[in-house]
């Protein structure tokens, strides 16, 4: 089972999120000491085409040998913003960030898809992807933007889903959680008497909570209501039973925005606060991140996280080397193996919070709507990045067999 199922484009609900949701926010909108509500990019409609006065630059950008465009000025440390509808939380990068080092090179890639060949450009175009970013392990074998550049923060969208896993993990290292095999409500009370009494935290990270939840319908109207600053904490404990928990596969954001208010309630700070101090500056992120919420005190967990391709990137490379980076462990590691298999016999396709690439492969991704991947693959020591500035055309099945051709060819190619 795909994401592709569960974030195909529904149009009038899409166009309900992105009209309130900005997509892109450039880098002069996250400066060192933020005013209240960070400037975002104007959000496009459901099919327009993306917003070239978003970014610092409107033409494609490919970088080539020797060719390195200078580095931004976002990376000062951030102020917290004081919470407003549809306002992001700043968290601070590292004052070492892990080094990508730019080492362009050519890649001939080919795949074949429902029976037809294609080529990564046609990929590129045909799925609107505004950046494109290949590691070979800490080199940078590729990148390419369009109506974007280097310093655009893309919009997650759920790709943020897969660091909420990451706290959980971290925080049950910590024993701030005893174990996920814990009801939710033993950590958050608030929720007795909702459809999330008694459900396991293992069954929120592996979409099995039993909630009664269409997220073709529901996500929207969330999101909606988050960024008319409305209490999500209070939505959460309004959710009724519908199912037996454990019992199958059903992808519900609403999982998400509980794990981070789970994470928040057990740490005694704020998510994005969380975030910044255990992953965001310990794996090495060069630039400052932008973390939706609610207006009031809650991140969303699901959604929102706003970063540069190069800094999600350099959250896949974290998956890739176990959890470490700069030499010490960020994530532990049996967090990150747990997490990337599947969790449950009624979806072998997902694991915590992290899609799995399957047919056999050791693959994974997190992945967003209208086609947001940070794709890893262990086989071949490749993150591959892509970010979308609308709801373009996307097929999780396709963007798993290009990722593959392009990680097969990186490797290929190694000198």
């Amino acid at each position: 089972m795909s994401i592709s199922r569960h974030l195909r484009r529904p149009a009038v609900a899409t166009a309900a999120v992105l009209a309130v949701t900005a997509w892109a926010v450039p880098a002069a909108a996250l400066p060192g000491t933020a005013a209240p509500g960070p400037a975002l990019a104007a959000a496009p409609a459901a099919h327009a085409a993306p917003t070239p006065g978003a970014t610092r630059t409107g033409r494609a950008a490919t970088t080539t040998k020797g060719t390195v465009k200078k580095r931004a000025t976002g990376r000062a440390g951030a102020g917290k913003i004081k919470a407003a509808p549809g306002s992001l939380d700043l968290v601070n990068p590292s004052a070492t960030p892990v080094t990508l080092t730019s080492a362009p090179r050519a890649l001939s890639v080919t795949y074949t898809h429902e029976g037809r060949q294609h080529t990564l450009a046609d990929f590129l175009e045909r799925t609107g992807t505004n950046g494109f970013v290949v590691l070979d392990r800490q080199k940078i074998v590729y990148e390419r933007y369009v109506s974007a550049d280097r310093d655009t923060r893309f919009q997650s969208w759920s790709v943020a889903k897969s660091f909420t896993s990451a706290a959980v993990g971290i925080a049950l290292h910590e024993r701030l959680i005893s174990s996920i095999d814990d009801p939710v409500t033993t950590y958050l009370p608030e929720l007795r008497g909702s459809g999330y009494e008694g459900v396991s935290i293992r069954n929120l990270l592996r979409m099995s909570s039993g909630i009664e939840w269409d997220e073709r319908t529901d996500v929207p109207r969330v999101q909606v209501a988050a960024n008319q600053g409305r209490p999500v904490a209070r939505i959460a404990a309004r959710q009724v039973r519908g199912w037996e928990p454990g019992s199958r596969f059903e992808y519900t954001s609403m999982n998400s925005f509980v794990l981070a208010k789970l994470v928040s309630t057990v740490s005694g700070v704020p998510f994005h606060r969380y975030v910044q101090e255990k992953i965001w500056k310990p794996a090495g992120m060069e630039f400052t991140l932008g973390v939706g919420n609610d207006g009031n005190g809650d991140n969303l967990g699901y959604c929102c996280f706003h970063a540069t391709d190069r800094d999600f990137a350099r959250f896949g490379l974290l998956y890739l080397n176990d959890g470490m980076a700069k030499g010490s462990q960020v994530v532990p590691s049996s967090w990150v193996d747990l997490s990337t298999r599947p969790s449950a016999s009624f979806n072998a396709g997902y694991g915590l919070h992290w899609w799995l690439g399957g047919d056999g492969g050791d693959d994974f991704m997190a992945a967003g709507f209208g086609g947001q991947y940070i794709y890893v693959s262990p086989e071949h020591d490749v993150v591959i990045v892509k970010s979308v500035a609308s709801n373009a055309e996307n097929d999780q099945r396709e963007a798993v067999t290009a990722f593959r051709a392009v990680a097969a060819e990186v490797a290929r190619t190694r000198p």
